[in-house]
């Protein structure tokens, strides 16, 4: 067996190999190329090959002696890595990330210095930075993530025996004509029967480092695992892992939130993404990551609904996960319904959960922004959970409507408001996630797409009504923007210079009050999107 390994790396192992230093590749990269060859044990097909994402070498060369090697190269941490540079770095190169496998990491200021861009192809790759460690054991872990102590150790097993998965601590030695695995761990084994097994003493390595219990539903996700295995998965979490995981998972709370987030994303972005969220609730880490999402279990929902409100989450995300959505989307069908134990009224088939989407959207806020995500994304988030009920039938709403509906959830969120709306109804058990209605709204939208629905798309902007009326910026402009807006939305004809100057002459008499009026009417207005919501809920809900 011979695997490709990417040219520049070749060549770092030959310079390393020439030196008198042993060369080997080690943590992910090993794990997904052995994805690709080593048959599992019970026949079933693997899933699309995995390309290693990072290229990380172990040495017996110290540091100073890999810089010596390697000039363009940097070393400031505290665990023996050494960044060489492959090439010039852009303003579009990624920025590095922790070495799989590695407990302590790098320090943060190499990973800025050098950034690292996976490689796209063993064959052809687009590597800026290699990560070259030496051989290393390490010491007491008393903040539960970084070790005390680093030490340089003499051989690969022994520098393996540190790591967290066996799957992970499997090496292949690259230094010279060739290869050779080393595995003192059956990782390799371990690959075949499909099970993520802690190295060692599993209480040990979480009590080491705690980020490595979410790490472990990680690998779980993104490799098709599962946790208990049976007759659909034939996975399995390893009964002495799964068992320290569940004793250390209070643990977590030790953790910074955006290694926690960072990890989390992994999890959502993974094709296993919904098994990733129910292992994270069955080993009792998910009040630890999402405990909002917690408050739907068991919380029955009516005759609409054959699911409970956290499976009904759960699958909406599986529907995201298989149709490759992105992450936003992703975290809205598994947030979409967080507000629904909280709305919910009554009990049984009658129940009703109204305005669930408004309390869902503040506990989608406070959830991401604890967990550190971004302000970009908690907004795009948080936005389709706020409007993911909107209301459409054909034939009960306009072109006019149509155009409302998107002047409310702005153009750019349409699309992924559909995506939510299908994940959406396919996780409530429904067959069709793009049923008539929904291709029709979609033609709707279409024969609207170029209409004006924002106050940016009139002809008549904030500097000219000012010019016209004589006025400086204040809320009158925005006022009359406003009103100008609704009478295009009803007919996108109006949208015409002269006439809207014309407009804005005869709304320039008003007064502030009278225009203040105007537009909080026009703010207020109930189009026929909304209009049909609620009649529409007690159909649903079979209230009367």
């Amino acid at each position: 067996m011979r695997f490709i390994i990417p040219e520049e790396i070749s060549d770092i192992s030959k310079k390393l190999k020439k030196a008198g230093f042993k060369v080997y590749l080690v943590g992910g990269c090993v794990r997904d190329l052995l994805t690709n060859v080593v048959p599992p044990l019970r026949g079933e097909p693997r899933p699309d090959g995995r390309e290693p994402k990072d290229w990380d070498i172990a040495t017996d060369a110290k540091p100073d002696e890999v810089q010596k090697i390697f000039p363009d190269s940097v070393y400031e941490n505290e665990f023996g890595t050494v960044l060489v540079k492959l090439k010039p770095l852009t303003g579009a190169d990624l920025p590095a990330k922790v070495s799989e496998g590695n407990s302590g990491g790098q320090a943060q200021k190499n990973a800025d210095t050098f950034p690292r861009q996976s490689a796209s192809s063993p064959r052809q790759s687009a590597l800026n930075v290699v990560e070259i460690t030496t051989f290393r054991s390490e010491g007491k872990y008393t903040d539960k993530r970084h070790p005390d102590e680093v030490r340089f150790a003499e051989t690969i097993e022994e520098d393996l025996s540190r790591r967290d998965f066996t799957i992970n601590a499997i090496a292949l030695n690259i230094g010279g004509v060739a290869q050779k695995l080393v595995d003192p761990f059956n990782g390799q084994e371990d690959l075949k029967k499909g099970i993520v097994r802690a190295v060692g003493n599993a209480e040990e390595r979480f009590n080491e480092d705690a980020l490595r219990l979410i790490r472990a539903v990680r690998f779980a996700s993104e490799l098709g695992f599962s946790a208990g295995g049976g007759p659909v998965s034939g996975w399995q979490i390893e009964f002495n892992t799964r068992r320290a995981i569940e004793k250390f998972a209070g643990l977590l709370e030790a953790i910074a939130k955006e290694r926690i987030r960072d990890e989390f994303t992994k999890i959502i972005m993974s094709d296993g993404a919904a098994g990733g969220i129910i292992l994270l609730e069955e080993l009792d880490l998910l009040r630890y990551v999402l405990p909002e999402l917690r408050e739907g279990i068991g919380v029955g929902q009516n005759k609409h609904h054959i699911y409970t409100v956290f499976e009904h989450n759960v699958k909406s995300l599986d529907y995201s996960a298989k149709k490759n959505y992105s992450l936003e989307v992703r975290l809205a069908s598994l947030l979409h319904d967080l507000g629904k134990p909280k709305a919910k009224r009554g009990e049984g088939p009658d129940c009703t959960f109204y305005g669930h989407e408004v309390v869902g959207a503040k506990m989608a806020v406070r959830a991401l922004e604890r967990l550190r995500f971004s302000k970009d994304v908690i907004e795009k988030v948080v936005h389709l959970v706020r409007y993911h009920m909107f209301y459409y039938n054909v034939g009960e709403v306009s072109e006019a409507g149509v155009r409302r509906f998107i002047a409310r959830v702005g153009p750019e969120t349409v699309p992924d408001l559909l995506k939510l709306r299908e994940a959406d109804r396919i996780g409530s058990g429904v067959p069709k996630a793009v049923p008539y209605k929904m291709r029709h709204l979609l033609f709707m939208i279409e024969k609207v797409k170029n209409d004006p629905v924002s106050p940016k798309m009139l002809k008549v902007k904030g500097d000219d009504v000012m010019k016209i009326l004589g006025i400086e910026p204040g809320p009158r402009v925005g006022y009359i923007l406003s009103a100008l807006l609704e009478e295009v939305l009803d007919d996108p004809s109006k949208n015409d210079s002269p006439h809207l100057e014309r407009r804005v002459r005869e709304l320039g008499k008003l007064s502030d009050s009278e225009l203040n009026g105007i537009s909080k009417k026009a703010k207020e207005k109930k189009d026929e999107f909304q209009a049909g919501i609620e009649e529409e809920m007690k159909k649903k809900y079979y209230v009367r």
